[in-house]
């Protein structure tokens, strides 16, 4: 009887607790506004809550160039300076259509926007708003992304 036990968790039980996280990019989007450096939030299309735009990565694309294009679905940014490297990462659990939910690290690039759009694919789907960084904390809910807010 022990070795049911021991091959169910070893076949069945500790794979599914072990998953490693999945990969996603993020564009922190900013801007110099009157009152100084602002971020761009977006709500999330399932809770409302307030995130940055951020997505899978996309095939033929590196980090930046994925978050670039997440930006414009989600943000309307139509044109932007996007640092090559992340400046942090944050974790996440993402929550899939049918109740699971799966962990997510995300790679968090630096976004200077230069132009933005009424007029993009999620517009009538999500609420954006400029907000200061230390703003933009308090309104996002994973810790270690109010960290990389906080530190603009």
């Amino acid at each position: 009887m022990t070795d049911v036990f021991r091959r169910a968790w070893t076949d069945m039980l500790r794979p599914i607790l072990q998953r490693p996280k999945h990969l996603q990019v993020a564009a922190l989007c900013t801007r110099e506004g009157k009152a100084g450096k602002q971020v761009l939030l977006i709500t999330s299309r399932d809770t409302g809550r307030w995130i940055v735009p951020k997505g899978w990565p996309i095939d033929g694309l590196d980090g930046p160039e994925s978050a670039l294009q997440e930006a414009w679905e989600e943000a309307g940014v139509s044109k932007a300076d996007i640092e090559a490297d992340p400046i942090g990462i944050y974790e996440y659990q993402k929550g899939l259509d049918h109740g699971m939910s799966v962990p997510v690290v995300t790679q968090v690039y630096l976004t200077k926007v230069r132009s933005l759009e009424d007029d993009y694919p999620e517009a009538d789907e999500r609420s954006r708003r400029w907000v200061s960084p230390q703003d933009a904390a308090e309104l996002v809910d994973e810790p270690d992304l109010k960290a990389i807010l906080r530190d603009l």
